[in-house]
């Protein structure tokens, strides 16, 4: 990285005309801000969401093997049952 105000190969200029080593850090005179705490913490419902849509994956799945599902086995009920897990799964992601 090349330090403001100079070209690469060019040492830096300082005020005591003394050349700084090349490996030497810069300081940073961006700021970045501390994220608040409540942009920290999830809304109450994703939890809930999370383990509902666990709870019904899981629920589709039983009841099709159980051969309780309606309109006979159907490879769609499998399809929704872990469709359901995995949004579960991407919403767990989104906790914090």
């Amino acid at each position: 990285m090349t330090p403001k105000g100079t070209r690469p190969g060019e040492a830096p200029k300082t005020s005591s005309n003394r050349v700084e080593p090349k490996h030497a850090a810069q300081a940073s005179s961006r700021y970045t801000p501390p994220v608040p705490v409540q942009l920290k913490e999830s809304p109450r419902w994703v939890p809930i969401l999370m383990f509902a849509f666990w709870i019904l994956g899981a629920l589709i799945i039983m009841l099709y093997y159980l051969g309780f599902v309606p309109g006979g086995r159907n490879q769609w009920y499998l399809f929704a049952g872990m469709a359901s897990i995995l949004a579960g799964l991407w919403t767990a992601t989104k906790y914090h």
